[in-house]
């Protein structure tokens, strides 16, 4: 009897025993994983920015009349970098972007670069830039694009665009630099239902302002969309698509060129439109003939395909 006693008080001891030992384990891991670390932070130094104007040569000193500059910024101890220019940011790894300066004439720009290092910490630089803008956009495109008014050129206007779900061939692709909407593919009338495209609204103003309205979600293409919007929380994986991507509404900034005689809309940042695919955010117009509507194409990131969209006025 007395040995059962003495079995009994052991036991009794060795529980508690295992429960104090747990605790402290438990204790101690959840010590462990909250001492995160980033490690030695040092702020980015030796910042060197240079400027290359396109089509800058001896007969041309400030540029082409594209208005587009490549800027190039190197820094010690950086991990990403972005530029900035009235109100807009353009977010670079590689530490090169091109801009595009609209304002007609010969004008001086700053611009200032910023190098992020480890922890947030970061330094920045300004370069001024003199560049030569001969390009006016016709007055139909821009009462089509964001409802300019003639009768009152500085009246602030816009209108609001969409993916045209019931055309044929209103989202497709085919080889970079074709002449041909939608050459390999082309989605059908309603086919690309319940992705994120359909409900995205795509307002362009008079100011110079794109607004995307995702309605919660979008769609793009993989990698690109996860590389440059970050990881995907709750699309769905579809071959090389990612459907219902989550992704808030936005405003960028716009602008109108027309190299080689091609008008284009230049998206800055992560602007796009229909379908993400990354590269360089512009979009040629191809055709603007049809009342209401334009047929317009991008190259995604790889270039591997041209991606074409027909748009309406909602």
């Amino acid at each position: 009897m007395i040995l059962n006693i003495i079995n009994k008080i052991d036991m009794k001891n060795i529980k508690n025993l295992y429960i104090v030992l747990f605790s402290l384990m438990a204790i101690s891991y959840g010590c462990q994983e909250n001492d995160y670390s980033f490690g030695e932070i040092i702020t980015p130094s030796n910042i060197q920015i240079t400027a290359e104007l396109v089509g800058v040569d001896a007969n041309n000193p400030n540029g082409d009349g594209s208005g587009e500059v490549v800027f190039k910024v190197t820094a010690d101890n950086a991990v990403s970098y972005k530029f900035e220019f009235e109100g807009a940011e353009y977010v670079t790894l590689t530490g090169e972007q091109k801009i595009i300066f609209s304002k007609l004439g010969l004008n001086t720009y700053t611009v200032t670069a910023v190098a992020s290092g480890t922890a947030g910490v970061s330094s920045s630089k300004s370069i001024q830039v003199d560049v030569l803008a001969t390009y006016s956009p016709p007055n139909d495109l821009i009462e089509k694009l964001y409802g300019f008014d003639p009768a009152n050129p500085t009246a602030t206007t816009s209108r609001t665009w969409k993916v045209k779900a019931s055309k044929d061939k209103h989202f497709g692709l085919g080889p970079v630099g074709g002449v041909v909407p939608a050459e390999w593919y082309g989605a059908g009338p309603d086919e690309k239902n319940g992705v994120g495209m359909y409900d995205d609204r795509f307002v362009f103003s008079s100011d110079g302002t794109f607004t995307h309205i995702t309605n919660g979600d979008v769609f793009g293409r993989d990698p690109m969309i996860v590389n440059d919007l970050g990881p995907n929380t709750s699309g769905s994986v579809n071959g090389a698509d990612i459907e219902n991507y989550a992704y808030a509404d936005y405003t960028e900034n716009y602008s109108l060129t027309a190299p080689g005689g091609v008008e284009t809309i230049s998206l800055t940042g992560i602007g796009f439109i229909g379908y993400y695919t990354g590269g360089d955010h512009k979009y040629q117009i191809f055709d603007r003939g049809v009342p209401n509507e334009m047929i317009l194409k991008t190259t995604d990131g790889n270039s591997e395909f041209d991606w074409w969209f027909v748009l309406t006025i909602e």
